[in-house]
């Protein structure tokens, strides 16, 4: 496995996993997962050099920490694990998001448990809270830092300048946001703004929540329960216009022999090298698949197909419906 440098000295494989998708009967659910299945490909990921974990509290909520922490239990050394906060809870219900100082300390001390590790090696701010100043929660995540329970620290689908006013009070590592081939909003300022300071780019939903790699056709291929149900682009309007994106990058895998997931992974890689993607996944099958990605390298002439079939802001729909779209670029 490849690695790259996401930042302020922390090395992570070129491929991270997104550990999401393995929860079983949470609230954001992809489909039917297991904790048994998750828990093996996560051991296999290790096995195949994936260095790079990404859970947070909220997913779940916060079991998928537990299924995590569990699986990593006595493999943790050489492993970079990330999570994130956002909201306050009453139980497991969320009542609003919440970066206070005291929010962070938290979701940090409870994440440490649930994970069974000393130190988070990234410690992200899920959502920017609209309501206190950026520079007072990257105070109080820094804090953090200073006490050795966090060593590197990042944010999520923040705003350019909100990157910037960030990043004055202390060093940010990496910035979550979604990219990839269908969305690419963040190229125009929040990934230069990124990169004028030093920040390495994470890109979540780096396959579009799967649809770039070309299984999903119509809606009848997603389970009733499936979350993407609610996802704009997979609408019934939106979603056949949207298949000529799988069509353009199916055609470049072809010519390389190998999966759409592979181009789709690989495109972002040969955006920067900056850049570390985090695919969901839970089954072995995926993983494996993802993971052959960095080996795969996209010629100029398959960049500009792909820029041709896809240009920025041609995608059909938001990617998020309207309250989702409000946490957004904040």
């Amino acid at each position: 496995m490849k690695h790259r440098n996401l930042s302020h000295g922390l090395n992570v494989s070129a491929i991270g996993i997104g550990c999401m998708p393995m929860i079983r009967e949470g609230n954001i659910n992809y489909g039917v997962a297991d904790d048994a299945t998750s828990t093996r490909t996560i051991h296999e990921a290790i096995d195949l050099g994936v260095t790079f974990f990404d859970t947070a509290e909220m997913y779940g909520p916060f079991r998928n920490e537990e299924l995590v922490g569990a699986a990593i239990r006595g493999r943790r050394e050489g492993l970079v694990v990330a999570t994130k906060f956002a909201m306050s809870w009453d139980g497991n219900t969320p009542t609003g998001v919440d970066g206070s100082p005291a929010n962070a300390r938290r979701a940090c001390e409870g994440s440490l448990k649930r994970l069974g590790i000393d130190t988070i090696d990234l410690f992200y701010q899920h959502r920017v809270d609209p309501n206190v100043p950026i520079e007072e929660t990257v105070g109080g995540m820094a804090e953090l830092v200073k006490e050795g329970k966090v060593r590197f620290l990042g944010l999520s689908e923040a705003a350019a300048a909100t990157v910037r006013r960030a990043a004055k009070v202390h060093p940010i590592t990496a910035l979550q946001s979604e990219y990839s081939i269908w969305e690419r909003d963040v190229e125009a300022d929040i990934l230069p703004a990124c990169r004028e300071n030093g920040i390495g780019f994470v890109p979540y939903s780096p396959l579009g929540r799967g649809f770039l790699a070309g299984g999903i056709k119509s809606l009848d291929d997603l389970p009733p329960s499936d979350w993407r149900r609610n996802d704009p682009r997979y609408s019934v309007e939106n979603l056949p216009k949207n298949l000529a994106v799988v069509e353009a990058i199916g055609v470049v895998a072809k010519r390389h022999g190998v999966s759409n997931a592979q181009i789709a992974l690989a495109w972002l890689l040969a955006q920067g090298d900056d850049i570390v993607p985090i695919p969901g996944v839970k089954r072995s099958e995926t993983l494996r698949d993802s993971a052959g990605a960095p080996d795969v390298t996209l010629t100029q002439a398959d960049l500009a197909e792909i820029e041709a079939a896809a240009p920025n802001g041609a995608t059909a729909g938001p990617r998020y419906a309207e309250t989702g779209m409000a946490r957004v670029k904040l």
